[in-house]
C-alpha cells in the first residue's frame, strides 16, 4: 500500500507540473460565471413575469433545469479530468521507458496501478464535489432554490467521474494515450446517447429504445448515476411540475436505488481486476 500512495504523490505532482489542474480550474472559473450569469437571468424572468396562475411551479421548474444542466457541465468536466489524469498511465508511460525500473523492484504491477487510480481518484472527486458545491450555491443565491436532496446527486457525480477514471486507466493497458483518450470520450458519448434514447423511448412509449437505454446505463453506471442523481433533485415535487421536471437535460431522471450503488461499486471491482490481469500479461 505504502508503493501506491508514493505513486498517487507522484500522479499528483506530474498533474501539477504539466498545469493540467491549473488549466481545469481556469476552465471550471469561467463556466461558473457564466452560470451565474444565466441562472440571475433566468430566475430574474420568472420573478418579473411572476406564475401567472399556472400549475407549474416556474421557480422548481427553472432552478431544476438550470441545476441539472450544471450536474451535466460537472460530470463532463470532470470526465475530461480524470481521462487526461489516466489515460497514459500504461501505455503512455511504457513507450517514454519509465514503467520498467518501477515495476521490476521498487513498486510492482499492482501498486503502480493502484496509486494512479488513488491520485487520479483523489484530485476529480474533491474536484466534481467542490463544482457541484458552487453551482448548488449559485443556485440558491440567484433564485432561492435548493434541490430536495443535496448529498446523492453530488455523490452519484463522484462515484460517476470514478467509473469514467477506471475505465480510462483500462484503456491505457491497451492503448495508446490519444487513442484511450478516443475512446474514454466515445464512451461518455455512448452513456449520454443512452440517456437520450431512454427519454425518447419513455416519451413515444417504444420498449425497446427503452430497453436498450437501460442495458447501456447499467454497462456504463456513470449514466445511471447521472440519471438518478437528476431524479433526487425533485424527489418531492409533485404534480404537473414533477412531470415536466422528470424528463431532465440530456436523459431522463430515473430511480436507482440501493442496487446502483452496489452494483458501481462492483463495476470499479471489476474494472480494476480486469486491469490488473491485463498488465500482468503486458510485456513492458
Amino acid at each position: 500500500m505504502s508503493g501506491a500512495l508514493v505513486v498517487a504523490r507522484y500522479a499528483l505532482r506530474e498533474s501539477v507540473r504539466r498545469r493540467v489542474i491549473v488549466v481545469v480550474l481556469l476552465l471550471t472559473a469561467g463556466f461558473l460565471a457564466l452560470y451565474w450569469l444565466g441562472a440571475q437571468a433566468a430566475f430574474d424572468e420568472v420573478e418579473r413575469f411572476g406564475e401567472g396562475g399556472s400549475e407549474l411551479d416556474e421557480q422548481v421548474l427553472t432552478g431544476s433545469t438550470l441545476f441539472g444542466l450544471a450536474m451535466f457541465t460537472t460530470l463532463f468536466l470532470g470526465a475530461v479530468l480524470a481521462a487526461f489524469l489516466t489515460l497514459s498511465s500504461v501505455g503512455g508511460d511504457a513507450e517514454r521507458g519509465l514503467l520498467q525500473p518501477l515495476v521490476v523492484r521498487p513498486v510492482g504491477r499492482t501498486s503502480l496501478l493502484l496509486g494512479r487510480f488513488l491520485g487520479a481518484a483523489a484530485v476529480c472527486a474533491v474536484y466534481v464535489a467542490g463544482v457541484y458545491l458552487a453551482a448548488m450555491l449559485i443556485t440558491a443565491a440567484t433564485g432561492g432554490w435548493w434541490p430536495d436532496r443535496i448529498v446523492t446527486p453530488g455523490l452519484g457525480l463522484v462515484v460517476g467521474v470514478l467509473v469514467i477514471a477506471a475505465l480510462s486507466l483500462l484503456g491505457s493497458v491497451f492503448l495508446s494515450a490519444t487513442a484511450n483518450g478516443i475512446a474514454v470520450f466515445m464512451l461518455f458519448g455512448a452513456g449520454l446517447a443512452a440517456g437520450l434514447l431512454g427519454q425518447i423511448g419513455d416519451a413515444l412509449a417504444v420498449e425497446t429504445l427503452e430497453d436498450v437505454a437501460t442495458a447501456t446505463s447499467w454497462l456504463l453506471p456513470f449514466e445511471a448515476l447521472y440519471q438518478a442523481g437528476l431524479d433526487a433533485l425533485t424527489e418531492d415535487v409533485g404534480g404537473v411540475t414533477g412531470v415536466i421536471v422528470q424528463l431532465g437535460p440530456f436523459g431522463g431522471a430515473r430511480e436507482a436505488g440501493p442496487l446502483l450503488w452496489l452494483w458501481s461499486l462492483a463495476y470499479l471491482a471489476i474494472v480494476g481486476l480486469a486491469a490488473r490481469a491485463a498488465f500482468a500479461r503486458r510485456d513492458l
